[in-house]
Formats: structure tokens, C-alpha cells, sequence
């Protein structure tokens, strides 16, 4: 995958250290207002998700849920829940919760499968802590499903929201400290810098499971990853703070295969 974002220089903002600012509830609330009708990020994500559960019955966390808009969207043998820092309607299945003061989790639960999609360019370098949270908390062959916007598009945008603008080569290299990378493809193509509305664009891209030559790099709108736990991996216990030590050895964690794999993504 070429990362444009590399030659123009863009790299991960300053984290705490560097007075970075962090979201507010009241700043979420209104954010996630404006996200309660399905689009087509969450569309082509819950077409993957049905794909890969294939009728069986399953546990899904959405970190970062909003609306839990992604909840109407699956098949009844996904069982979903959500956790957010601004839940509008409160569920027996649906947590608040600030993931940046408080650790990923849903009491004492293990998932079979984790989304967070478009979570990870808000936290700056909170980034190591979260991944690590949520490998602890997937079943063993659980998948981990994230999405990472591409920096390195023809006409990047940049929210002033995101805190977090790095290259899909660092944002890959951070994640392979904890997960195995099984698929990463592109969620849509655009000529502009956001997800399509139009029907028959958004039909096309829904089909597109694979990175296209020179063309995802540049017109590719964000990417989503599709991601094992690795059988040997950073833990709490090599953390200062609730943060990664650099210098600490990764303890091994063998997990049991499924007895079932999942199936591949279908094109």
C-alpha cells in the first residue's frame, strides 16, 4: 500500500504531552446526532460482518457506537452491543463511557467480534492502551474490525476534530503490536475526500473488497482492517500508568483456534 500521507510529511500530532485536545460529551452529543440514519461505511461493514458470522451466533462490541446506528443494521444471530461517551438512549445493551479515562470493556464480557470505526483518529496516543484494551477483551479467534481514514488521499481532508493524523503505514505497524492483519481494504473510493451518497456509486464500492493499484492510495476514503489477536502481544502488566512501556517484552498468550473459521470476505 503507498502512503502519499509519508512523502507530504504527515505524521501522529503530539499526544498529551503536547496539549492536545480531547472531546467533551457535549462535544459527542452533538456529533452523534447527526449520525442516525445508516451510511455507507456502516452499510458495507455490517454486509462484512454478516458475511463472516454466517448465520452463527455471535457477540459484537461497537466501540465508539454513537447511535448504535450499526445495531439495525445486522442480522438477528449478531448479538450487539455498544459503548460510547454520549448515548443518547439508554440500553440494558449499551454502555457510557469515556474510553480515554476509562478502559475499553463491558463488565466482565469476551466478544467474538470488536468494531471501531471511526474511533481511532480522535484518540492521538492513547492509541497503544486502546488496541491493547481491546485484544483483552476478544474471544480466542475473535476478530477485531477498525477503520482508519486515509491521510494520503489526492485531496486529504482534515477534520480539525481528529487528533490523531498519521500515515496507514504507522497506523498498521501500531496495530500489528497486537493484532495479526488478515484483510485491509478500502471502505469506498471517492474523487473527494468523503464517503459516497450517490446510489450507484455507493453499489459499487460495496463490492470493491480489495485495494486497487494506484488508485486506492490516492482515491481511497478511509480503510478498514480486518484483524486477528496475536498469540504473543504487549500486556496490562508491561504497562506505566495505563500506558505501553517501550522497553517491556510482550508475554506470550496462546489461544485455542476456532473450531469453525471465519469465512473470507467476499468480493
Amino acid at each position: 500500500m503507498t502512503d502519499r500521507a509519508d512523502a507530504w510529511g504527515i505524521g501522529a500530532k503530539s499526544g498529551r504531552d503536547g496539549g492536545l485536545e480531547y472531546h467533551s460529551k457535549d462535544f459527542w452529543r452533538e456529533e452523534n446526532a447527526q449520525f442516525g440514519s445508516s451510511h455507507h461505511r456502516l452499510e458495507k461493514s455490517a454486509r462484512i460482518i454478516e458475511q463472516m458470522s454466517r448465520g452463527r451466533e455471535c457477540t459484537l462490541l461497537d466501540v465508539g457506537c454513537g447511535p448504535a446506528t450499526l445495531m439495525r443494521l445486522l442480522p438477528p444471530n449478531v448479538r450487539y452491543y455498544g459503548i460510547d461517551i454520549a448515548i443518547s438512549t439508554p440500553a440494558a445493551n449499551l454502555i457510557e463511557a469515556d474510553i480515554l479515562r476509562t478502559p475499553i470493556s463491558f463488565g466482565d464480557m469476551k466478544f467474538d467480534i470488536v468494531s471501531a470505526q471511526g474511533v481511532f483518529e480522535y484518540l492521538g496516543d492513547f492509541q497503544l492502551e486502546k488496541f491493547g484494551e481491546i485484544a483483552d477483551i476478544l474471544k480466542p479467534g475473535g476478530k477485531f474490525l477498525v477503520t482508519f481514514w486515509n491521510f494520503g488521499h489526492r485531496r486529504a481532508h482534515v477534520h480539525d476534530s481528529f487528533s490523531h493524523v498519521q500515515s496507514l503505514t504507522d497506523f498498521r505497524r501500531a496495530l500489528e503490536r497486537y493484532f495479526s492483519v488478515d484483510r485491509c481494504l478500502p471502505v469506498s473510493h471517492n474523487w473527494r475526500h468523503h464517503s459516497p451518497s450517490r446510489p450507484f456509486i455507493k453499489a459499487v464500492n460495496m463490492r470493491v473488497n480489495t485495494p486497487i493499484p494506484l488508485i486506492s492510495s490516492m482515491f481511497a476514503v478511509e480503510y478498514l482492517f480486518i484483524c486477528d489477536r496475536t498469540l504473543s502481544s504487549p500486556v496490562s502488566s508491561g504497562c506505566r500508568g495505563g500506558r505501553i512501556a517501550d522497553g517491556g517484552q510482550p508475554r506470550s498468550r496462546r489461544s485455542p483456534a476456532r473450531t469453525v473459521p471465519w469465512p473470507p470476505v467476499r468480493p
